[in-house]
């Protein structure tokens, strides 16, 4: 009973610090965001499974991780509000070419990361951005200007 209620905490402190973290989306995480993900999981394994290493203990601790994620899903499903605070929301970080700083700020991201996707879209600066958001998963999403 101890692993599940070892396992059941750290995944509902891991879910919380990924998202104190801040939202990136896999493809767009630099090493040291990597690094610190493998870091979070691996220490955390340590306190969940302890001393004993058993086969058991192990499925345990995956079962239950599994459960957990089944949970918040479907929590996820029935309430907006819960949703949001798992996943976020989409955030406009750049409107009209213009950044907005602190939304930028809040995202820990950097105008660099906005202009990277924007090259991938053949834009060159950020004047030829209508709109550029951060999506829940942390992908940017660019809108160029018309015309």
């Amino acid at each position: 009973m101890d692993t599940i209620l070892r396992a059941a905490a750290a995944y509902w402190f891991l879910l919380f610090m990924l998202r104190f973290v801040g939202r990136h989306a896999v493809s767009q995480m630099t090493p040291f965001e990597l690094i610190l993900i493998f870091l979070f999981g691996g220490t955390t394994i340590q306190a969940i499974v302890s001393d004993d290493r058993s086969i058991t203990n192990a499925f345990l601790a995956v079962m239950t991780i599994g459960l957990m994620h089944i949970l918040v899903t479907s929590l996820k499903q029935r309430s907006g509000k819960f949703g949001r605070v798992i996943d976020g929301t989409p955030m406009i970080v750049v409107e009209n070419g213009e950044y907005d700083k602190e939304q930028l700020r809040k995202l820990q991201l950097q105008y660099q990361d906005i202009l990277a996707a924007a090259r991938q879209k053949g834009l060159k600066n950020i004047q030829q951005i209508k709109y550029a958001i951060v999506e829940r998963n942390g992908k940017i999403s660019i809108f160029p200007e018309d015309g």
